[in-house]
């Protein structure tokens, strides 16, 4: 079964080459750009496609008839590709797990500091003339309310904890955790001073983030979104943002990336990043080595990574 390493960009390709030895199996790189409608010629006689983070549509994968696997270099592959719809076409989606929660957690971390500090403002305005000190707030003493407490939201509250801060948490259901959990999310924005989106994305969490638990956190309010666009209802933030019910948001991701609403551009109070917290030297590193481990088990016999379930 021949493998296809469909999108990987030169970065990565810097990390595919230290970690791939002469006797791992051998995989196919392109880091030429494509479209979707290209996937079928392209993916012809591959059973297994590497996805860093292109997009599958189930209508052109009907016309890949020899892919049985797509691994989905991360674990967000819900919001690139239909997974039910692909397994029924014979298609199992795989995905990595943990490998991103330190650089995700310190990524988090930096927004938030960043946010309390109008460190992105006070660039902004240094580059246009301003010189404009503003007054920020300090996080010690803050509360910080973490939606999803996986191992995304596990690190980030301990990183929290470290700075002094409160941690509130909210999610399905509660667990054992040194953190006080919260059942109703509008309540713990009420209560919090930054509130950090980190649950999985998908049908469930659509719209989690909606205009009542955006009034709750307030104009003194912080929102961070690293989990997937779909989870906040952006329509609702913009207009808060717009008009101060709410303090700031920093957003990695947004629901229609890399097309953002163009109204984010001209909001002041909000810091946009291109979806990169995982990006970082050692995350590459070590989902290029899980990639190469698992291709090689699964050519032995075992099992590819995780399937989406």
């Amino acid at each position: 079964m021949k493998t296809l390493f469909i999108d990987c960009n030169p970065q990565f390709e810097l990390v595919f080459k230290r970690v791939h030895r002469a006797d791992d199996p051998a995989v196919t790189v392109n880091n030429d750009p494509f479209q979707s409608s290209d996937l079928p010629r392209m993916l012809d006689g591959y059973g297994i496609c590497i996805d860093d983070h292109s997009y599958m549509p189930t209508d052109v994968m009907k016309q890949c008839d020899s892919l049985k696997h797509i691994v989905f270099c991360g674990t967000g592959a819900s919001s690139y590709m239909d997974v039910p719809a692909l397994a029924e076409l014979g298609i199992t989606v795989h995905t990595f797990r943990g490998y991103g929660d330190t650089a995700v957690a310190e990524h988090t971390i930096a927004l938030m500091f960043a946010c309390a500090r109008d460190i992105a403002l006070m660039d902004r305005g240094i580059r246009v003339g301003r010189w404009e000190p503003l007054e920020g707030v300090q996080l010690r003493g803050k509360t910080l309310g973490v939606v999803g407490l996986g191992g995304i939201g596990r690190a980030i509250a301990d990183r929290a904890q470290a700075f002094r801060m409160k941690v509130l948490w909210h999610g399905p259901r509660p667990k054992p955790v040194p953190y006080e959990y919260v059942a109703d999310l509008v309540e713990m924005a009420r209560r919090s001073d930054f509130l950090m989106v980190a649950c999985k994305g998908g049908e469930a969490t659509r719209g989690l983030i909606s205009a009542p638990v955006i009034d709750a956190l307030g104009p003194e309010g912080t929102l961070i979104n690293i989990a997937r666009g779909s989870v906040v209802d952006e329509p609702a933030l913009i207009a808060r943002l717009r008009d101060g019910r709410l303090g700031f948001a920093a957003l990695d991701v947004f629901l229609n990336a890399p097309r953002i609403a163009a109204e984010f551009l001209d909001l002041p109070n909000v810091l946009l990043q291109p979806h990169h917290g995982s990006a970082t030297v050692e995350t590459r590193t070590a989902i290029g080595q899980l990639m190469i481990d698992n291709l090689t088990a699964h050519f032995a016999g075992r099992k590819l990574p995780t399937p989406v379930t």
